[in-house]
């Protein structure tokens, strides 16, 4: 069963929510952020990107790690971040392009992600963690959620719809990108009872993105836990902050692949072999051509759009990974064809979200890319499958919109 308990956020006033709130830390590079950062002295990034006070060339120095903390000090003396006075949930919404998700914010436990309540789904890179690991453990702060996911409860569900019906939001604001932001703070002892006991009855929560920031929490609480070794387990570093979302709310976008080359071959050559395992047929499709089923794919070769689809038998159609559309690629193209046979590695290979748009694609092909594809989503019963399997999804498998914003709420693991 699952943990998620509330906690007493360090969050920003209404009047400062908009300017304090920012995409998260790993969304942009060290300029980017700066640009982000420009004249407001309240924004995040100063927490969450500290790096953007100090300097690119001392990113994971810790004297980056300790102005994270010293700006972190400075936003609640100024009243940017102020404490709640009780432990609460926070109800979380998110609406990009018509479509709405709604989480609850709270604190699931770092054991139940230790023993498998909490499933995850990808390999962590450990100088990802080790970047998070020192900055939680300086801030003595999770500064950023971890974003979860749980088959529907309609008990949850139920008090969701209440409350928002019959309570005015303390945060209601729509950021640059389009995505509106909404958040109604629960700290009714009967309701926030209420929450935790059905989270009680969901057999098992599930990491939709933030892999590393989930394991430096663990990490900081194991550093934690061996400097107090007469903890109890209630302390506030043995949770991990996080927005739980309901599967039936989330929308994952596509996660396409760029390739530099054909491997020596030529266009011809390249076609010949890949009709061995896939139906191939021209599309006309300006702007890009986007798969409308499992197992088609869009490919862009020499300007022309492809649909390519895999043929039955040359794939498990049964298993959890084999038959996701990113490893029948990397299976039956990526590796035997084209000689890219790690692609976490390979300087061959390249990802673009879903997000940036199928002409992204058709751009990176007129920049220096020799070809292109476009790949169908994976789903959420995908996602849960390969947890449930124990297994691990290939790289960049996953592209979660909207992104959860930073600087609505922080948790503070030393009270």
């Amino acid at each position: 069963m699952a943990t998620l308990r509330p906690f007493p956020a360090l969050r920003p006033p209404a009047a400062y929510a908009e300017q304090v709130s920012s995409l998260p830390y790993d969304v942009m590079n060290h300029d980017e952020a700066k640009a982000m950062a420009a004249g407001n002295i309240s924004s995040f990034l100063h927490i969450c990107r500290s790096d953007i006070d100090t300097s690119e060339a001392a990113i994971h120095d810790q004297s980056t790690y300790d102005k994270a903390r010293e700006n972190l000090n400075d936003f609640q003396q100024k009243g940017f971040l102020v404490r709640d006075t009780a432990p609460s949930y926070y109800i979380y919404r998110q609406i990009m392009w018509g479509r709405v998700q709604t989480g609850i914010v709270g604190c699931a436990s770092v054991d139940e992600y230790l023993d498998g309540t909490i499933k995850k789904h990808e390999l962590t890179r450990k100088e990802k963690e080790l970047d998070r690991i020192n900055h939680f453990d300086t801030c003595s702060a999770q500064t950023e959620p971890v974003f979860l996911a749980y088959r529907k409860h309609e008990g949850i569900s139920a008090i969701i719809r209440e409350w928002i019906k019959f309570h005015k939001p303390a945060y209601d604001f729509t950021t640059d990108d389009g995505v509106t932001h909404i958040l109604w703070p629960v700290g009714d002892p009967a309701t926030v009872a209420q929450i935790q006991q059905h989270f009680g009855e969901v057999d098992a929560l599930y990491i939709a993105d933030g892999h590393h920031r989930t394991a430096s929490s663990a990490a900081v609480s194991a550093k934690r836990r061996a400097a107090h070794p007469d903890y109890t387990g209630q302390e506030e570093y043995n949770y991990l902050m996080a927005v739980v979302f309901c599967d039936e709310d989330l929308f994952i976008m596509d996660y396409n692949r760029v390739v530099k080359d054909l491997n020596g071959l030529t266009p011809e050559q390249y076609l010949g072999k890949l009709e061995e395992h896939f139906d191939i047929t021209p599309v006309e499709a300006p702007g890009g051509y986007a798969p409308q089923r499992k197992h088609e794919y869009g490919m862009l070769l020499e300007g022309q759009w492809y649909s390519i689809t895999a043929k039955p038998g040359s794939y498990d159609e049964n298993h959890p990974i084999e038959s996701l559309d990113c490893a029948i690629l990397q299976s039956l193209v990526l590796a035997p064809i084209l000689g890219i046979d790690d692609p976490r590695t390979s300087e061959r290979i390249d990802f673009v979200g879903g997000i940036r748009g199928l002409g992204e694609l058709e751009k990176r092909c007129r920049n220096g890319m020799q070809l292109a594809f476009s790949l169908y989503p994976v789903t959420m019963d995908d996602l849960f499958r390969v947890a449930d399997a124990g297994e691990i999804m290939p790289p960049k498998s996953t592209w979660f919109e909207p992104k959860l914003r930073s600087g609505l709420f922080v948790h503070t693991i030393e009270q």
